[in-house]
């Protein structure tokens, strides 16, 4: 079975109802995967790179402005991290690294932050190079959690969640291949320092 809600629906109170639930799918899901191809997770953000994200949502769908709320929400769910119980084996694009969210001295942070959060315990976090080979075509970042499993989604106007084994099985075989082209440990490691020195030597504009 597929779902979808329109962003204007589920964020028609503020952004952070929205970061409940996901707190919530979170701590039910003890073994979650998730793949993010150009920007960082949400559960690696910084408050200020999320603030940016979340700013950046209301300004575009004209949903309630709550930003401060959701990006509360959003750290909280980040408890999950420093939980025995979870494990978390996530996969960022190299691209994710360099996509310019909020300017050189957020994004330093940011890259800073998942430097720290490496080692942790319940996080296996991979960086698939941009020129990596990879027996899979180019996709969409999408997440697999909650319990029973769903594999979502987040398109422009809206949600989707996907919960038909068969599909399930698709997404699971997809992340499988995109792990195999990415690197891990050390060598992840050095291509955050590699974006690290890039944001410390980058005059850019943050936009706007």
């Amino acid at each position: 079975m597929t779902s979808s809600v329109p962003w204007k629906e589920r964020l028609s109170a503020g952004t952070e109802a929205v970061q409940d639930d996901v707190i919530g799918w979170y701590q039910d899901t003890r073994e979650g995967l998730a793949y993010v191809p150009t920007m960082v997770w949400g559960t690696l953000q910084t408050e200020a790179y999320a603030t940016v994200i979340l700013r950046q949502v209301v300004d575009f769908l004209g949903v309630p402005d709550d930003v401060p709320a959701g990006v509360a929400k959003r750290m909280r769910r980040q408890e999950v991290l420093h939980d025995s119980d979870h494990h978390y084996d996530v996969i960022l694009g190299e691209q994710a690294l360099y996509t310019n969210v909020g300017g050189p001295d957020v994004m330093g942070a940011q890259i800073d932050r998942l430097l720290r959060d490496i080692d942790l315990p319940s996080l296996s976090l991979g960086i698939l190079p941009a020129a990596a080979p990879v027996d899979m075509f180019p996709v969409h970042a999408f997440n697999i959690y909650g319990h029973p499993d769903r594999a979502h989604v987040e398109l422009v106007s809206s949600t989707v969640d996907v919960t038909e084994q068969g599909e399930l099985d698709l997404y699971r075989k997809a992340f499988d291949l995109l792990r195999r082209g990415a690197v891990y440990e050390d060598a992840a490691k050095e291509l955050l320092r590699k974006a690290r020195s890039f944001w410390t030597r980058a005059p850019l504009r943050t936009g706007g």
